[in-house]
């Protein structure tokens, strides 16, 4: 729960943007479809803009690092709250990928696990007061795809080996009516193993910084509708979509794992799915 005195200095710090939109509106300024975080206020607008992405992607990253390190060197027979909740969260996502990949799941949950909780926390960071949520950049979401496009590669010629790949793009041919349809299947197959990244990149991009827009347009609006009280707070009209933001943020990074953990079952052999 998002203390209230957080999103006052929320609202507070979004009247700049307010302005922003307002010009907007009237054709006179660039859409405001964020609220200032960090970075805006130590640094400047300009440096926000072009920076803010990978410094809360690496900040991200390192708070989860730090709290494995704390959980791994603490972790106890007798497990404290922190390792319950480390816990409880490895234990659905072995399930979930386990119930796909079955025996498999043990070779692949440490990139699967991984890819959803950096995902996941860089989602809901957009909720947070003056955090930036990284996957509301194409940029971001396109690296996160294409770690999985090259990963799935490195799986499918390790496993399969160049050949079997070969085969197994071609759409596996049997029969002399499957192997003239080669010419029409290796190509699609191809342009499929492409676009799989880009719907990645593309879905998560486009559903979180939806979400963001609309926080900031919401703050935008709570502030103006007290404007000529000449208020320093305005109406939270955001509050309903912060928990719509919990709930898509997380149904986004479990999207984007199970889509990664089918390609990956995909290309492995048969006999092992």
């Amino acid at each position: 729960m998002i203390p209230y005195q957080f999103l006052n200095g929320l609202i507070i710090a979004s009247s700049g943007a307010v302005e922003k939109t307002a010009e907007a509106a009237h054709g006179e300024g660039e859409l405001q479809t964020h609220v200032p975080n960090l970075l805006t206020f130590v640094f400047g607008p300009e440096i926000a803009e072009h920076y803010a992405v990978t410094f809360f992607a690496f900040l991200i990253a390192a708070v989860m690092i730090v709290c494995s390190f704390v959980v791994y060197r603490r972790r106890d027979m007798i497990p404290g709250p922190l390792q319950n909740v480390v816990e409880m969260l490895f234990e659905a996502l072995y399930d979930l990928v386990y119930s796909m990949l079955g025996k498999q799941a043990d070779r692949y949950i440490p990139f699967l696990g991984t890819l959803f909780l950096y995902i996941w926390f860089m989602n809901l960071s957009g909720i947070v007061p003056f955090v930036h949520a990284p996957t509301s950049a194409i940029n971001m979401t396109a690296a996160l795809a294409l770690t999985v496009f090259f990963y799935v590669q490195y799986i499918a010629l390790t496993r399969l080996g160049f050949l079997k790949y070969m085969h197994h793009l071609a759409g596996e041919p049997n029969s002399a009516v499957t192997w003239a349809l080669v010419v029409i299947n290796f190509p699609l197959h191809v342009v499929g193993e492409f676009i799989k990244p880009a719907s990645l990149a593309m879905r998560l991009f486009g559903n979180i910084m939806g979400e963001d827009t609309l926080i900031a347009v919401m703050i935008s609006l709570g502030v103006v509708s007290l404007s000529f009280m000449h208020s320093p707070v305005g109406i939270p009209f955001q509050l309903p979509f912060v928990f719509l933001s919990l709930l898509l943020g997380t149904i986004q990074a479990l999207v984007f794992t199970l889509l990664s953990t089918g390609y990956i079952m995909m290309v492995l052999p048969h006999d092992e799915h």
